[in-house]
């Protein structure tokens, strides 16, 4: 049996472990990115591990998250991430060259390499045969370091595209209907790996939405075969030399199978509150929309504004609508201002946004009360948007321009003559906006603003760890849940004591002062837990008010990832069942912890005191993970190894 992509470009790259599903391997990272809501606290943590350079062959860094500038935090955040770029050898994409993975994707992306950016959507790249994987900031900054990436070795899953999109119907649709089939815990454990006749229809702007997506389904990553599309896509950007065809051998094997009939595909819709709540454009058709959002790093390419600037031509956006506008990058800005396609969107009542996150990270554009948000973007989690209770919509630029147009969640099949665009000949390029790193780092001073504090160290744990339940959850949790987002909390993501009290204030305004009352405790959880961004912030914020452990029925890869690295332990119900006999408020006590961790023993007991009860828990750790929270967390751990290394 041949090799799929996924097992070449981890082959090439492996440098612990063996490539069998559930087994740990490390792989070795050729590219880094971070983006400026965690790229400060990644490169204070890359700076505390004494290295002087980068030792990946690239690593970039941009701005795209933290853009209101209505305080001084946000800027002084920009200034020093400019400056570390100088001194340590990383690009730096200035404020308003565009959104890190549709730039990454211009500029950077080059099959067959590994990428990995402390943003959940980093796999965006494998549009363009990348592995690109999104983690937490300290592994990335481990990453810059020349430290290899630790991941439990995923199953591959082989996906095959079949038949031809329909007209109106849009890539977006197909990782619609990838959440619509296997929900948003789904991917857990797999990277999707795409294939088949179907692919040749779509240019890499497509194929990059759909990878893009994939981090909804929980998915380590996903992936495209580089190819003759993928060629066309470099060669527009001026980049062919970053060309290679790869892709599967032709009797390649997977280890599960997915087909997806694209004849037969429509215009799809998330409905609100999660990506994987879909259904046809058609069942929900009717219904009033108050606002109307295009872009996200989901679907802000070229092609896809093009899209929505053809269907809106001399026409106006609907009264009862607010139309927002966001390009992706400073190149496909500048190329709809050039061509034309920026005066049509105005023309036709369209608020042109800068090209940054902005409404998807609920910086701004948050909806009306009681409003229907129509977005292209990725997410639609609770009160994500800015508006508690807000009823957020997810689907493709072909539904949103159709709203926008008839003030009603509409069928895009029914505008008529189908919209045609492709990627251009020849992108414009100019990359005036990114920086090189300084030829003379020495003399280059990294400028602080009083926002920026130093990252705190976790503790390593008690024999017997004691704590009060101090929430107990259901299932799929999210990070914007343990941290928010939006204006006025991304700015504190370099001021861990100011976040901290943001902790869980979205399901428990008094989280964060209990918290500290009680000295920590645990928190209990249902499935999935610590979904979506891979913001470390949900667990080092929680580190510092004291959490000890989360139990839960099941985690999120990257979470679960971060909540080791700040020694939190996460800890998995041996029988599900046990969930039920927690009450918040508990007490309770896990017995055994720093000898079970040294041992490798696997399952240790937690007594709840309050109840009178036991039950059995599992921690699921390498022994490599396991000495981690010994050490109390992955900074700990490393400057431990150092000391012992005499380094």
């Amino acid at each position: 049996m041949g090799m799929n992509l996924t097992h070449k470009i981890i082959a090439d790259h492996l440098v612990e472990g063996r490539m069998i599903p559930g087994q740990e391997i490390a792989i070795r990272i050729d590219q880094t990115l971070t983006q400026d809501a965690t790229g400060t606290m990644a490169y204070l943590q890359f700076e505390a591990m004494g290295i002087p350079r980068v030792k990946t062959k690239l690593s970039v860094s941009y701005v795209d998250h933290n853009m209101l500038q209505t305080g001084f935090e946000n800027a002084d955040d920009h200034r020093f991430l400019q400056t570390f770029a100088a001194r340590y050898g990383i690009y730096f994409s200035r404020p308003g060259n565009g959104i890190c993975h549709q730039v990454h994707l211009e500029r950077f992306s080059v099959p067959g390499q590994t990428l990995l950016g402390s943003d959940s959507h980093t796999p965006t790249s494998g549009g363009a045969g990348m592995l690109a994987i999104g983690a937490g900031g300290l592994d990335v900054a481990v990453a810059m370091g020349g430290g290899p990436f630790y991941l439990t070795m995923p199953k591959v899953v082989g996906v095959h595209l079949k038949g031809r999109l329909q007209p109106w119907v849009a890539a977006k649709d197909i990782i619609l209907e990838m959440l619509r089939r296997l929900t948003v815990k789904g991917g857990v454990g797999r990277i999707f790996e795409y294939y088949g006749e179907g692919i040749q229809d779509l240019d890499v702007p497509a194929r990059s939405t759909i990878t893009n997506m994939g981090a909804e389904l929980g998915a380590t990553t996903s992936i495209f075969p580089s190819d003759e599309r993928t060629r066309e896509y470099l060669r527009a950007q001026g980049r062919e030399h970053a060309w290679r065809a790869l892709g599967p051998d032709p009797d390649a094997g997977y280890d599960e199978h997915i087909e997806i009939d694209l004849n037969a595909l429509e215009p799809l819709i998330a409905l609100p509150s999660s990506p994987d709540n879909v259904v046809p454009v058609s069942q929900v058709e009717g219904t009033p929309v108050a606002q109307v959002c295009v872009g996200s790093c989901t679907n802000s390419s070229y092609p896809d504004l093009m899209k929505v600037a053809t269907a809106l031509r001399d026409k106006t956006v609907h009264p009862n609508v607010s139309l927002t506008l966001t390009p992706g990058s400073k190149q496909v800005y500048t190329m709809i201002a050039t061509n034309g396609a920026l005066a049509d969107f105005i023309r036709a009542g369209a608020r042109v946004l800068e090209s940054a996150c902005g409404p998807c990270i609920g910086m701004g554009q948050a909806p009306a009360t009681d409003a229907v948000s129509i977005r292209t973007f990725n997410r639609n989690f609770p009160g994500r948007s800015g508006t508690p209770n807000d009823k957020v919509y997810l689907t493709s630029p072909e539904v949103a321009a159709a709203a926008a147009i008839t003030g009603v969640i509409t069928d895009p099949r029914k505008l008529g003559a189908p919209v045609q665009v492709g990627i251009p000949e020849r992108y414009i390029i100019d990359d005036n906006m990114i920086i090189p790193p300084s030829d003379q780092p020495e003399s280059v001073e990294i400028l602080r603003g009083p926002n920026i504090k130093p990252v705190p160290l976790g503790t390593p744990p008690a024999e017997d760890v004691r704590g009060e339940v101090l929430l107990k959850l259901g299932d799929n949790i999210t990070t914007d849940h343990i941290m928010p987002a939006g204006a006025k909390v991304l700015p504190l993501r370099s001021n861990i004591p100011a976040i901290s009290e943001y902790v869980f204030v979205r399901l428990d305004p008094t989280f964060p002062e209990r918290a500290k009352a009680k000295g920590g405790g645990i928190v209990v959880g249902g499935a999935n837990y610590g979904q979506g961004s891979s913001r470390e912030h949900a667990a080092l914020a929680p580190m510092y008010l004291g959490l000890r452990a989360v139990i839960a029925k099941s985690f999120a890869r990257i979470h679960w990832s971060n909540l080791i690295n700040f020694g939190i332990l996460p800890l998995v119900f041996a029988n599900e069942a046990d969930y039920e006999g927690i009450a918040q408020g508990d007490l309770l006590e896990i017995v055994g912890v720093r000898a079970a961790l040294a041992s490798g023993a696997a399952t240790l007991t937690v007594h709840n005191l309050s109840q009178g009860t036991e039950f059995q828990v599992r921690h699921n750790l390498t022994p490599r993970q396991a000495q981690i929270l010994l050490d109390g967390g992955l900074l700990n751990h490393i400057k431990r190894s150092a000391v012992a290394s005499g380094q």
